[in-house]
């Protein structure tokens, strides 16, 4: 029987894992319990030793790492073993690290996680490898991985177990390193531009700054309930009253809501706040910070996600939500002067209404019926209407849109931006507004936070904000076909015992 089988009937694991207990008894017996170790000195990992092998041949390395493969073969053997940069391949002699070691070696298991001290050298095949002259157990090994060459393929298994999936699956791994250089790169390109990285609270009385149901919860020493944060905006603006002009922060937020390809009840999020600038500042802004977190982590600014190409080096296309709904709809919304014309625009397409839709509510409905599977290349779909955009400032000369953004690509919004309403009898209004559209069935709508309308009355300068979606970026950039493929540990229903 292979141990390595993950289909194998459960009665068999069970034994199998057994015997490796038996094995572990064993070694406790005998004064070898692995886990009375506490460190091994890694002078190398794989990848430095393949790299670097003109300069290693010869030389004592030690390396660490989880074993993937043995062959016995008598007084020789060979093994693989994993680390974070990838695997190498040791020759264990009998001969050479001694009778009883090679006798605890051949009874090792896959997965058991060892340290190799040895000589770099090439095989008559030309492997570079080590030459093992002392193998030590650091961990043993009490579960059955999947089988080598099927690896961990359950979808569901994967997302439960990552821990089993990143051992398993190469290039699960590879998407979490990038996941990590990806956000490293946003870091230093913001750093440059002389924003300041803060952190707000999760736990808030009153979650707004986006239009999204909150999870709630009960703080008990204060006997008060409370909401996980849904966006990071209201803290962030404080800190522009506050005089700190360029501020960020990249961190978890909660919706309460569904989960499909693309969207996870805690997701991460990054909000920017730059005082003294505008939409068209944050257009910039972004165009510059994608090119160079591409051209810094995949060294191109062309990506390939599914098959299709998108230049992140040509200029955005820049467009008004108007302009592209009449490009796709051929229906002019400057052109519509009444809630009842576009209440009927809407019932020839057959579009469901709610209640509290007005004229820019069904505006936005066309866009995302129609449009927005279009916008592959990226694009900056700019000029939303007021009654979706509560927290921007309106453009003077149309009062009934707002300066405000959506980054796209691949058809996937991709980041949120505005010129931020800063006028503190506006925005009351407008939390008025959200209030009564809250009373109507709206769900997602905000309530009035009166400590950053206190903040606001302070006074706070023009400045541009936007907040993007790091979870599709990566997606983006590795080309990853489901948000779940990007987070370690994915939000799961919970298993019945």
């Amino acid at each position: 029987m292979a141990e390595g089988k993950n289909n194998a009937p459960e009665q068999d694991v069970h034994q199998l894992r057994q015997v490796r207990i038996d094995k572990l008894n064993d070694l406790v017996a005998r004064g070898k319990n692995p886990f009375e170790i506490t460190k091994y000195d890694v002078s190398h990992h794989a990848k430095d030793i393949k790299d670097g092998f003109e300069a290693l041949e010869g030389s004592m390395v030690s390396v660490a790492g989880r074993m993937m493969s043995k062959r016995v073969m008598g007084k020789a053997s060979f093994c693989n073993v994993s680390d974070l940069s990838g695997s190498i391949q040791s020759y264990v002699a009998r001969d050479e690290i001694g009778e009883e070691p090679y006798k605890d070696f051949k009874k090792m298991d896959i997965g058991d996680i060892i340290g190799i001290r040895g000589t770099v050298f090439k095989t008559k095949t030309g492997e570079i490898s080590i030459h093992a002259k002392e193998l030590t157990l650091l961990s043993k090994s009490l579960q059955i991985l999947p089988e080598k060459f099927h690896g961990l393929t359950n979808t569901d298994l994967r997302y439960r177990q990552r821990y089993v999936d990143l051992i398993m699956n190469e290039d699960v791994k590879k998407t979490f390193i990038i996941r990590s250089k990806i956000i490293r790169a946003i870091r230093t390109y913001l750093e440059k531009e002389n924003f300041i990285e803060v952190e707000t609270p999760m736990l808030v009385s009153n979650a707004g700054g986006a239009a999204a149901r909150p999870f709630e919860t009960h703080f008990n020493a204060l006997d008060e309930d409370l909401k996980l944060r849904i966006s990071l905006e209201l803290y962030l603006k404080r800190l522009i009253v506050g005089g700190m002009e360029r501020v960020y922060e990249i961190g978890r937020v909660f919706r309460n809501e569904g989960l499909d390809t693309r969207h996870n009840p805690e997701f991460t999020l990054m909000e920017l706040y730059q005082a003294y600038t505008d939409y068209n500042g944050m257009m910039d802004l972004t165009e510059n910070l994608y090119r160079y977190v591409a051209q810094e982590v995949l060294g191109t600014t062309k990506i390939v996600y599914n098959g299709v190409e998108m230049d992140l080096g040509k200029p955005f296309e820049r467009i008004t939500m108007v302009d592209a709904v009449k490009k796709y709809t051929g229906i002019d919304f400057d052109q519509v002067q009444t809630l009842e014309e576009a209440q009927a625009l809407a019932k020839e397409r057959g579009l469901e209404l709610q209640p509290h839709f007005k004229k820019g509510d069904i505006l936005n409905l066309f866009f995302e019926e129609y449009v927005e599977e279009h916008l592959i290349q990226p694009t900056f779909l700019m000029d939303h209407p007021v009654e979706i955009s509560p927290l921007t400032k309106r453009k003077p000369d149309k009062p009934d849109y707002v300066e405000r953004f959506e980054f796209f690509m691949n058809g996937w919004e991709m980041a949120n931006a505005y010129s931020e309403l800063n006028d503190p009898i506006d925005q009351r209004a407008r939390f008025k507004a959200q209030e009564e559209m809250l009373a109507m069935g709206n769900e997602e709508a905000n309530t009035t936070d009166e400590d950053f309308m206190n903040a606001l009355e302070i006074g706070m300068p023009p400045t541009g904000g936007i907040g993007y979606g790091i979870d599709r970026m990566v997606m983006l950039l590795t080309d990853s076909a489901a948000i779940r493929d990007v987070l370690l540990f994915p939000t799961m229903k919970t298993l019945e015992k």
